[in-house]
């Protein structure tokens, strides 16, 4: 087994479309356990996105100002190059159910399979944010539903200014 890095430098891959208080609260413990988190947005074109990278980008280092260690980024191709490209030993993942679990194991053996040196670790959610996920807000918000307390204020600002400049086009 190899020696450990004398920094742990873990990334934390996602969509974030938007960043939710289930993302915050992985973030925030993310950031006591390593030494450098970086939360990384995947560059997804196939995906139809509510808010570009740059405003994604914009939302989390917003919210993850108040953590010295954590730093915002964005990548496309593997996550295992990504992370060797930050020297990240560690690739950090969230769990909120069983289902998660089958998905996230897979991508983990085969990040392991393409980068051996690179872990992913798995923290369980909060579980008053284990039924979050950005697709379930951004639905109940575009159906008018209440979504306080489960996206930080700034980003339910922008949510607002988004569908009603949706609203403005539409019209």
């Amino acid at each position: 087994m190899p020696p450990k890095p004398p920094k742990v430098i873990a990334i934390y891959p996602g969509s974030f479309d938007p960043i939710t208080n289930g993302h915050l609260d992985l973030i925030q413990r993310g950031s006591r356990l390593f030494d450098r988190l970086i939360v990384s947005i995947l560059r997804n074109e196939s995906k139809q996105p509510l808010f570009s990278v740059e405003e994604r980008m914009e939302m989390l280092r917003e919210v993850v100002q108040a953590y010295a260690n954590v730093q915002v980024d964005c990548f496309d191709g593997l996550l295992v190059d990504h992370a060797a490209a930050h020297s990240a030993t560690v690739l950090l993942r969230g769990i909120r159910a069983i289902s998660d679990y089958e998905f996230e194991l897979q991508m983990a053996l085969m990040n392991r399979r393409l980068r051996p040196g690179v872990e992913t670790v798995f923290l369980m959610s909060n579980e008053a944010y284990s039924f979050i996920s950005s697709r379930l807000v951004k639905e109940v918000f575009g159906l008018g539903g209440n979504i306080s307390g489960l996206v930080p204020a700034t980003v339910e600002a922008r949510l607002r200014r988004r569908l009603s400049q949706r609203q403005t086009k539409g019209a």
